[in-house]
């Protein structure tokens, strides 16, 4: 593939960004009470007051991560003002007698908890956008946070997860979901990043166990990424056992790549390339309509998710990272071939040139089913980060570090 068609992928990322980030910054802040909208309809109209902690963290991170990488982004003008930052650091975790350092899923606009989940993912984006914060302001505090709240993520997950509310059933079987091992890798991957050797060491052996973890999924003789696994990694029965998520394999084979870029390791990125991101787009790409499938059963049944042939936004920006990722990595053609199909799927798809930034949720047709720009689930997350992180790894390839 010519220089001249990656440039001119560049500056469609680039142009795009710029709108995605211009989408948000003009509609989402709250600025009587701090924090974010996240439920914003295809015109910017907050349709739903309430703040999902999950998504204030991702926003934080990923303007932090475009504010503080100086990325070309035009209308990057953002403030990191006092009532934001706090709105954050003051109500997301849940008071509480005893030190459990929870998290709240949603906040009313002011700052009340409404729910909490029992997993660990509102903590995991808490830690994220304190630790980039902390990067970008210089506070300190705000890194210790990080990590405080980190020790007792991997005390849940690999200690005692009783803190986190779930009751143990005697027909609940335990098991390893790829969500888990892969979220803690991306923690260790940010806590660690540009930081001192002693707190590299502290997390080294939490991101090897994620490793082993991740490719535990690896199922079928090396032919399936399965979803959820034994705790030992065997194969579960049922439904559950059978789950496959193309998105999540791809996402996890990038986060292994990340990984390989810091720790030099050749057959850990064979294995993400060959096993998480070439297959999922023979198996979980569709051939009739495009698009990626959301969820597949492995042994052809029909998945019991009722949205499983709908084609979802954040698995296609997935795709886009992992693929241009590997090609980066490898130089091989079919890569950036895939990554080329993916690309035009997805842009002549799920962006809305009309009123800016991404549909998230399409039939498996294609055609828009959900035309809300922003949800409980749905922020800004999963598209500035692919954007910014492919026009990243365009740059790298042009040779254009600016």
């Amino acid at each position: 593939m010519s220089a001249v068609l990656l440039q001119q992928y560049r500056e469609e990322i680039r142009t795009e960004l710029d709108r995605v980030v211009s989408f948000w910054l003009t509609y989402s802040h709250d600025t009587k009470y701090g924090g974010f909208f996240t439920c914003i309809d295809k015109k910017g109209q907050v349709y739903d007051d309430l703040k999902y902690v999950w998504l204030q963290g991702r926003q934080y991170w990923d303007k932090s991560v475009i504010y503080e990488r100086n990325t070309k982004v035009i209308c990057v003008d953002i403030c990191f003002d006092s009532i934001g930052g706090e709105f954050l650091r003051q109500f997301a975790r849940v008071p509480s007698d005893s030190p459990t350092w929870k998290c709240a899923f949603c906040l009313t606009k002011d700052g009340k908890p409404v729910k909490i989940q029992r997993s660990i993912f509102s903590e995991c984006f808490y830690i994220m956008a304190m630790d980039e914060l902390s990067r970008v302001t210089g506070d300190k505090d705000m890194q210790a946070e990080a990590e405080q709240m980190m020790d007792h993520i991997i005390h849940w997950v690999r200690v005692d997860p009783s803190e986190l509310g779930r009751t143990k059933l005697p027909g609940d079987e335990p098991m390893n979901s790829m969500a888990v091992p892969m979220m803690l890798l991306s923690l260790v991957q940010q806590l660690t990043e540009e930081r001192d050797q002693d707190l590299v060491e502290k997390y080294r052996e939490t991101g090897h166990w994620c490793v082993q973890k991740i490719l535990q999924h690896i199922q079928r003789g090396g032919m399936a990424i399965l979803e959820n696994v034994s705790l030992e990694g065997a194969e579960l029965n049922g439904c559950q056992g059978r789950l496959q998520n193309p998105g999540h394999a791809l996402e996890a084979g990038w986060f292994l790549l990340q990984f390989c870029g810091t720790h030099g390791d050749e057959s850990l990125q064979l294995a993400a390339i060959s096993k998480f991101i070439e297959p999922q787009f023979q198996r979980g790409w569709d051939k009739e309509h495009g698009g990626f499938f959301y969820f597949l059963d492995v042994d052809g049944h029909c998945p019991t998710q009722l949205e499983w042939s709908m084609k979802l936004w954040w698995p296609h920006c997935e795709a886009l990272i992992a693929l241009l990722m590997a090609y980066n990595n490898t130089k091989k053609p079919t890569l950036l071939d895939r990554f080329t199909e993916v690309y035009e799927y997805t842009f002549s798809h799920f962006s809305d040139p009309e009123n800016g930034e991404w549909f998230g949720y399409l039939t498996q047709e294609g055609k828009v089913a959900l035309d809300f720009k922003g949800g409980p689930f749905k922020g800004f997350f999963h598209v500035p980060r692919c954007l910014y992180m492919c026009e990243r790894i365009l740059d790298g390839l042009l040779g254009d570090k600016n």
